[in-house]
C-alpha cells in the first residue's frame, strides 16, 4: 500500500531525521527518498523481522573477534534499528554523493589494509588468480570485469565473503552513489574469526542489494584488517573519508576505546562493545541506548559474563555434582580475567567450588602436563578454560595433558575455543568439550540453515551477530544518509526485537558439545553440537 510523505514526521519528530520539508509524494517503498520511514508518517505498528534474529545483548559487539567473547550480539529494531556510537557532538553534514570509483584508499596511512576490492586481503584461498583479476578491473573502475571475475570467484570459492562483498562492491559502484560502510576485522590475527564476521555482513550485504530502501543506493562494505599497533590510524583513515557513513568493530582494548573517541569526535557512528547499554523493563522488552565511550564501558561485557558464569556453573554441577573447577586463564586479557572473576563468584552460588587457579600470562613458561595434575591433586572434576582467543594453542596442549589423566577431567571453555583449530588440532583429546557460546547452529533454524546452504557449512554466531549488526547499520545509514542522520537515528534509543530461538542470553548462554560427525572442518571428525 502506497504512503504519502512531505518530509514531516507526524509522530515521534525527535525520532526522524530526514532532509526537511518538501512537496508531498507517494511511496511504496518502506522509506522516501528524503530518507524517512514510512513509520513517521503512518502510524501503524511496525512489522516483525522477517529473519528469526537473536534476542542478544547489544553491548558484547566486537569483543568477539577483539576481545575473545562476540561479534555483536546487535538486533534489527522492530519499527527501528539498533546499533552504537559515542555520544559526542557531531556537526551536521549534507548528504554525501560519492562518485563511482572514489577508492579510500587512496589517500589513507594505512592503505594496505583498506579495501572495497581494489586489493586481496585474504590470500590463500581456491579463487585467488580470479580474485586478483577482480581487483585489476577495480582499480581500473572497469566495473562490468570487476563484477564478471568476483562472480566467477565466488562460483570456485563459495565459502569465501571477501569475494562476495567485493562482487556487491562493485555492482553498488557501477550503480554510483553508494551506501558506505567499514567492517573491522582482525585479518592478521585471526582470519578464521575475520571470515566469520565477514559472512555475516556479507549475507545482509547481498539481501539488501537485491531490494534496497533507497532505490539507486546499494550497500557498499569497505573491509579493513584491523592490525596490532594500527587501530587508531585506521579510524582516523575513516573518519577522513567522507562517503564512509558508519563503522562495525572494535573491542573492549585501549587502542579500540581510542578509536572510538576519535569517530565520536567526527561524529561518525561506530557500533561497538563500548558505547551502548541495554536495559529490561518489567514486561521483558530490551531497549538498546547509547553512552558515551567512558561511561559505563564494559557494563555490557560484564552484564554477559554474569550469565556464563552462572550457565557453566549450573551445568558442571548438574553433570560434576559437586562440581570442583580448576580455572586456567591469562590476567593480561580484559575478557579472561572478568570471566575468572565472576566464575569465582557464581560456582559456588551453584553449590559447587573453585579448587585451582592457573594463570597462563603471555610469554610465560607453561607446562600443561603438570598443570593439569596438579588441578586433579587438587580434587578437580571439571577444567574451565577461560583464556582469551590467542590463546588457543595452550587450550589444545590442556586437552592433550588432560587425555592422560587417570581419570581425565571434564573440559569446559568460553567462545574463543569456538573455532576450527580446536577441532582440527585438538584431535580426540577435545571430545565432550562443552563450551558457552553467544549463538549455536541448529539445523531446525531458519536463519542457520539459509547460511549454512549460502556458505557451503556451518556458521558460527559470529555470522549471526554480524549479519544483525550490519542489518542494524544498513537501516539506520539508508533512513538518512548522512553520518548526522545516521548518529541521531542510532541514538534515538530502539527496542529490540524477539527470537525465535528458545534460549535467550538475557537468562541463559547457550552450550555446544564437540561431538563425532561429518558437518565439522576439513580434518576433523568433530563439530560442535547444541547442548539441549
Amino acid at each position: 500500500m502506497s504512503w504519502t510523505c512531505d518530509g514531516v514526521p507526524k509522530h515521534n519528530p525527535e525520532k526522524y531525521n530526514g532532509t526537511g520539508p518538501h512537496q508531498p509524494c507517494d511511496n511504496d517503498g518502506s522509506f522516501c527518498m528524503c530518507g524517512l520511514p514510512k513509520d513517521a508518517m503512518v502510524d501503524e505498528p511496525p512489522k516483525p523481522p522477517t529473519k528469526p534474529i537473536l534476542m542478544a545483548l547489544a553491548g558484547v559487539l566486537g569483543v568477539l573477534v577483539l576481545g575473545g567473547v562476540g561479534f555483536g550480539l546487535y538486533k534489527a529494531l522492530s519499527g527501528g534499528s539498533s546499533g552504537s556510537t559515542g555520544g559526542g557532538t557531531p556537526s551536521s553534514s549534507p548528504t554525501i554523493t560519492v562518485s563511482p570509483g572514489d577508492l579510500i584508499s587512496s589517500k589513507a596511512v594505512s592503505a594496505a589494509l583498506i579495501s572495497q576490492g581494489e586489493k586481496i586481503l585474504l590470500t590463500g584461498g581456491k579463487a585467488d588468480a580470479e580474485k586478483q583479476a577482480g581487483a585489476a578491473a577495480f582499480v581500473g573502475k572497469n566495473w562490468d570485469e570487476a563484477i564478471a571475475k568476483y562472480e566467477a570467484a565466488t562460483k570456485t570459492d563459495p565459502n569465501d565473503p571477501e569475494t562476495k562483498i567485493y562482487f556487491n562492491n562493485a555492482t553498488a559502484q557501477k550503480t554510483g552513489n553508494p551506501l558506505t560502510i567499514a567492517v573491522v576485522v582482525p585479518i592478521g590475527a585471526s582470519a578464521d574469526a575475520a571470515k566469520e564476521v565477514l559472512r555475516g555482513a556479507a549475507l545482509y550485504q547481498d539481501q539488501f542489494n537485491k531490494s534496497p530502501t533507497v532505490p539507486g543506493r546499494l550497500l557498499e562494505i569497505v573491509i579493513v584488517n584491523d592490525e596490532i599497533g594500527k587501530t587508531v590510524s585506521i579510524a582516523q583513515d575513516l573518519v577522513n573519508s567522507p562517503s564512509v557513513l558508519g563503522v562495525l568493530g572494535h573491542g573492549i582494548d585501549s587502542s579500540s576505546q581510542d578509536a572510538i573517541k576519535t569517530y565520536e569526535t567526527a561524529g561518525l557512528a561506530a557500533i561497538s562493545p563500548v558505547s551502548s547499554s541495554v536495559t529490561i523493563d518489567s514486561s521483558n522488552k530490551a531497549t538498546l541506548k547509547l553512552t558515551k565511550v567512558l561511561e559505563k564501558t564494559d557494563e555490557m561485557l560484564k552484564t554477559y559474563l554474569q550469565k556464563l558464569g552462572e550457565t557453566v556453573a549450573n551445568y558442571a554441577n548438574k553433570t560434576h555434582s559437586p562440581a570442583a573447577i580448576a580455572i586456567f586463564y591469562n590476567s593480561d586479557s580484559v575478557y579472561s580475567k572478568q570471566l575468572k572473576e565472576l566464575l569465582v563468584v557464581e560456582v559456588p552460588k551453584a553449590s559447587g567450588k573453585i579448587v585451582k587457579e592457573v594463570d597462563i600470562k603471555a610469554g610465560a613458561t607453561f607446562d600443561a602436563k603438570s598443570a593439569v595434575a596438579d588441578a586433579s591433586k587438587a580434587g578437580a572434576n571439571v577444567v574451565f578454560m577461560a583464556m582469551s582467543k590467542d590463546q588457543v594453542e595452550q587450550a589444545i596442549a590442556i586437552a592433550i595433558a588432560n587425555k592422560d589423566t587417570s581419570p581425565p577431567l571434564a573440559l569446559m571453555g568460553g567462545s574463543e575455543l569456538y573455532n576450527p583449530t580446536t577441532l582440527i588440532k585438538g584431535g580426540d583429546t577435545i571430545k565432550d568439550l562443552v563450551l558457552a557460546v553467544p549463538w549455536r547452529w541448529e539445523k531446525d533454524d531458519p536463519f542457520s540453515k539459509q547460511a549454512s546452504e549460502i556458505w557451503k557449512g556451518r556458521v558460527s554466531w559470529r555470522t549471526a551477530t554480524a549479519f544483525d549488526a550490519t542489518q542494524a547499520l544498513a537501516a539506520a545509514t539508508s533512513s538518512n544518509p548522512t553520518r548526522d542522520g545516521t548518529v541521531k537515528f542510532l541514538t534515538a534509543g530502539t527496542l529490540i526485537s524477539g527470537t525465535a530461538k528458545e534460549f535467550d542470553l538475557f537468562k541463559e548462554i547457550p552450550l555446544v558439545k564437540a561431538v563425532e560427525g561429518k558437518d565439522g572442518p576439513p580434518g576433523s571428525k568433530y563439530q560442535f553440537d547444541a547442548v539441549k
